[in-house]
């Protein structure tokens, strides 16, 4: 490992394709590590170059906030997939309005994602600032350096945002603005006014989903959770027996459905995706920009497969928004800024009970919620009246195997009212076919538990009050 001084670079070995960066302190203060993708202009091309809590993850996936866990906040940078005319990505961080120089023990380390740490940069001499650019992953002649850089902005967030380009809206209230302190605009701005995003960002989006994010909308105010913020994840069963479902277009149905309660819940409008046969994969985002024809896509890379392991595809969601903990075991409580909401969609019973129930235990330790929704027969069945698809099955062995992977949810409901958990983190449902269910519907049921689990996780210390 290289340890060096503000000023100073170094090159990163051509062999590295992603870096993970990690910004760390032993007390004083408490900062929220954030990049800016930049431009040979040193500015970025739009707000959507900004990658922080709020907004977690870039356009295009090669820039990923990792999550903090305690004195650790930690980004990941795909080197090989950022943008051509991405030059560079400045690490940077900010406070609520301490002095970063009340930190104690700041340091920047830059890591091989898949290997030893690589640098090493120690903060000595912050000040008064509160918003502050670390280091610059940059580009030369096709290879990739580190530059320590160690700038800051008293003026906070705003002030670090407006010199790289990103555009802040001015507070409503011009004389209560004037009078605030320095950092506050800085979270109006970035936070945005629900409405002005929305417009901003259902601008060109047909009416059909629009109408959607308006449905979520409704479903959530009847909640009090109108100007509530999550994380949204979708995960899709993609074993065999679901090749109707995806056919007949019905998945890609949900997923419109879910992706409208994403744009409400969560700033950078996008639903992360997770799908699970016999293993468990990561798909990236759906957002308002890529969702039609999403899922013909999907499945021209991804074929369907002959198990159904609920473990799989719950582990990687935890590792995507938890990855300290690596999508294993955990005992005690693991706060974060935000919730994460999971649709968890599937048609059949898991092969791995014991692995799930560890994933359902686990994980309430920390903010994630899952909604199960089970496409079939279930003593709780919300569209009793309509027969569930029907499914050829042979004699013997087959039937039996075939009837326990697809007609009973039995496990599931012993999911939702399982014990021994620190809080009760999950929901079920199923449906015979989720066409049969209106918009209003879906996002009352997907919003069924949900604010309850809130209210546990904040009196748990999970979430801020």
């Amino acid at each position: 490992m290289t340890t060096i001084s503000k000023g100073a670079n170094t090159s990163l070995p051509d062999a590295v394709g992603r870096v993970l960066v990690r910004l760390g302190w032993s007390g004083g203060v408490d900062l929220d590590a954030s990049a800016l993708l930049l431009t040979a202009s040193g500015k970025v091309r739009n707000d959507e170059d900004f990658v922080f809590y709020n907004q977690p993850r870039s356009v295009d996936g090669s820039v990923t906030h990792q999550g903090k866990s305690g004195t650790l906040d930690s980004l990941q940078v795909d080197l090989a997939a950022l943008p051509a005319e991405i030059e560079t990505v400045a690490i940077a961080a900010s406070t609520d309005g301490t002095p970063i120089g009340q930190a104690t023990g700041l340091y920047l380390t830059v890591s091989d994602a898949a290997g030893p740490e690589l640098v090493r940069f120690d903060i000595t001499d912050a000040t008064s600032e509160t918003a502050f650019v670390f280091g610059e992953l940059y580009r030369r002649q096709g290879a990739w350096k580190f530059r320590a850089v160690g700038q800051g902005w008293s003026s906070g967030l705003a002030g670090l945002a407006t010199d790289y380009g990103i555009s802040v809206d001015d507070d409503p209230a011009p004389a209560a603005a004037a009078q605030a302190p320095a950092a506050a605009p800085a979270a109006a701005s970035i936070d945005m006014n629900k409405a002005v995003r929305l417009d901003k960002q259902l601008a060109s989006a047909p009416p059909q989903m629009v109408n959607l994010v308006k449905k979520a909308g409704i479903s959530l105010e009847k909640k009090g959770l109108g100007e509530h913020r999550a994380r949204v994840a979708l995960c899709l069963d993609i074993s065999g027996s679901m090749n109707q479902l995806y056919k007949s277009g019905k998945v890609q149905e949900l997923c419109e459905r879910v992706l409208g309660m994403a744009v409400q819940f969560d700033d950078d409008g996008a639903c992360d995706v997770f799908t699970f046969g016999t293993g468990g994969y990561d798909e990236g985002p759906l957002d308002l920009r890529n969702y039609q024809g999403w899922i013909n896509q999907l499945l021209q890379r991804r074929r369907l497969e002959g198990g159904t392991n609920y473990n799989h595809a719950m582990q990687a969601v935890r590792r995507h928004y938890f990855p300290d903990g690596d999508g294993g075991q955990r005992n005690s409580p693991r706060p974060d800024k935000l919730p994460v909401y999971v649709m968890f969609v599937t048609d059949g019973q898991t092969t791995d009970q014991a692995g799930t129930k560890h994933q359902v235990e686990w994980s309430s330790f920390e903010p994630l919620f899952w909604q199960f929704m089970a496409i079939g027969q279930s003593s709780r069945n919300v569209d009793a009246g309509s027969a569930p698809p029907s499914k050829k099955k042979k004699g013997g062995f087959s039937a039996r195997l075939a009837s326990m992977m697809t007609g009973d949810f039995q496990f599931l409901e012993e999911l939702d009212d399982m014990p021994g958990r620190f809080i009760d983190n999950a929901d079920f449902f199923s449906v015979a076919d989720p066409a049969h269910l209106s918009d209003e519907q879906l996002y009352d049921l997907m919003m069924n538990e949900y604010p309850s689990w809130l209210k546990l996780a904040q009196a748990q210390g999970l979430l801020p009050a």
